[in-house]
């Protein structure tokens, strides 16, 4: 039976957000939009932000286990995210049970601001938490995964699995070719690809996902 965990780390959900006397020094033009955005889905099925953190199985091997909703504004990574993968980590390391994420990203939060870019780092001292423990890590990357995300705890795991087809990657491939002014192969910064050049370790279609998953935790556990 699987359990959603509560993210308890500071200004986590929207409402404590835009209380938050630090928050409201960063925000930009961007602030009567992201207000009224946040609050428009504080009562809706979307939860409170992006990441939903669940304590359940996968075979018969508990997990924690870390969900991103690309369609809470993209799945973009705040301090939501940054303290959902913070608890994360910190209950697979109590449990000592692996912890196992799907991500699926613009990037980034721009609506807050430095906020948003100091998750790169949170998370990624979060993922060298587990590593120092031997706690099993495993990402698995979805349609979309891109910037901020792609830059941070997406690439660390153990084991990394890409969907069959997912874009994965930092910058948008336009802006890389005006950068470099080269043209870039067509299956650029799909999973495919990525495979093919050493990035993730795995490529499977999501209904093979489900015994792939099994068998790789129930090998390393």
């Amino acid at each position: 039976m699987e359990e959603i965990l509560e993210i308890r780390d500071g200004c986590t959900t929207p409402s404590q957000l835009l209380k938050s006397k630090a928050f409201s020094k960063f925000l930009n033009i961007y602030k009567k939009q992201f207000i009224k955005e946040l609050k428009d889905r504080e009562n809706t099925d979307l939860k409170d932000d992006v990441f939903i953190l669940l304590e359940t199985k996968i075979g018969k091997s508990k997990v924690i286990c870390g969900l991103m909703n690309f369609a809470f504004m993209g799945g973009s990574m705040g301090r939501a995210v940054g303290g959902g993968i913070v608890k994360g980590a910190k209950t697979a390391l109590e449990k000592k049970c692996p912890f196992v994420i799907f991500t699926s990203s613009g990037g980034a939060r721009m609506q807050e601001g430095i906020i948003s870019l100091m998750q790169m780092p949170r998370t990624v001292a979060a993922v060298e938490l587990l590593n120092q423990n031997k706690i099993p890590y495993l990402v698995v990357l979805t349609e979309p995964t891109t910037g901020g995300v792609t830059a941070s705890f997406a690439m660390l795991g153990d084991i990394t699995i890409a969907e069959q087809g997912s874009t994965i990657g930092f910058a948008g491939k336009r802006v890389i070719q005006d950068t470099i002014r080269e043209e870039l192969p067509i299956d650029f910064q799909k999973a495919e690809y990525l495979k093919e050049h050493g990035m993730v370790d795995i490529v499977c279609h999501r209904k093979d996902l489900k015994n792939n998953l099994t068998t790789l935790i129930n090998h390393i556990t």
